[in-house]
């Protein structure tokens, strides 16, 4: 009976900071989040009934020869786990903040005060300035929400290849998967509005290669990052994964990395 009461009290702890801290936030005007507590649990309990079968799964795999499959199942209870949305609903459930923005039904922005200046003409020309900025801004790039799900899905399609592998498909097979077709789909459409042209074949890299001249200094940085990150992704793939070099070849995110490193190294 020890076990529960500490819990219990761990989560009433818990409550009573981030109650404590709302109403300090709301007191310095720092305004006030309605978090969707229903939805959040909701989530939890089917997610947590999914991890409670999964590892029920794992356990019946004994033997060496099972060894493969009973880390398959782990790695995906892993994955569940490390899930934004899992992370999020748990903290919502126990009055905390959702450290990845999910669950919140409104948010109420902070009021500031306004000061009695009659000058108003001069700050009316930044007022028409502002909105133009913020408009670019909106046009480039992706929002938080998309930047998640952008790597939420470069795990998840891993995660399905490494699946379809252990069901005996080939890479190609793999690729072909609609599940996976679709998230590398969707993956590519997240990529090209983050960095327009990022996902172009062919056509865009033979006309940059054309171009003579050595490469600025950011694109040197940023091939030297490029470098760097395919090799860190190939050692996951290795290591987490147990890709082959052929697998890891035909992947679809090595794929469009050491094309857009070949075009750099064109050029330099």
């Amino acid at each position: 009976m020890a076990e529960p009461q500490e819990s219990t009290r761990k989560v009433n702890i818990d409550e009573q900071k981030a109650a404590e801290g709302l109403k300090l936030f709301a007191a310095e005007g720092g305004g006030s989040v309605e978090y969707d507590t229903d939805a959040a649990g909701k989530f939890q309990t089917e997610t947590d009934e999914k991890i409670k079968t999964l590892e029920a799964e794992a356990k019946e795999l004994t033997g060496k020869d099972n060894k493969k499959a009973r880390t398959e199942k782990s790695k995906e209870v892993s994955n569940i786990k490390n899930s934004p949305m899992y992370i999020d609903a748990c903290k919502v459930v126990k009055g905390l903040e959702p450290k990845n923005g999910n669950f919140i039904k409104s948010k109420t922005e902070a009021v500031k005060a306004v000061k009695e200046e009659k000058k108003e003409e001069a700050p009316k020309e930044e007022k028409k300035e502002a909105p133009k900025k913020a408009a670019k801004a909106d046009a480039a790039g992706i929002s938080k929400a998309e930047r998640d799900e952008l790597e939420k899905l470069k795990t998840s399609i891993v995660s399905k290849k490494t699946e379809l592998k252990a069901a005996g498909m080939s890479g190609g097979q793999q690729n072909k998967d609609p599940e996976v077709a679709a998230m590398v789909a969707r993956m590519n459409e997240l990529k090209e509005k983050e960095t327009p042209g990022s996902t172009a074949k062919g056509g865009k890299d033979k006309s940059s290669s054309k171009k003579k001249g050595a490469l600025t200094t950011e694109q040197l940085k940023e091939m030297e990052a490029l470098k760097e990150e395919i090799e860190l992704y190939r050692g996951k793939l290795t290591s987490e994964f147990g890709y082959t070099k052929k697998e890891i070849k035909a992947d679809p995110e090595m794929l469009e990395m050491e094309e857009k490193l070949k075009a750099f190294e064109k050029r330099g």
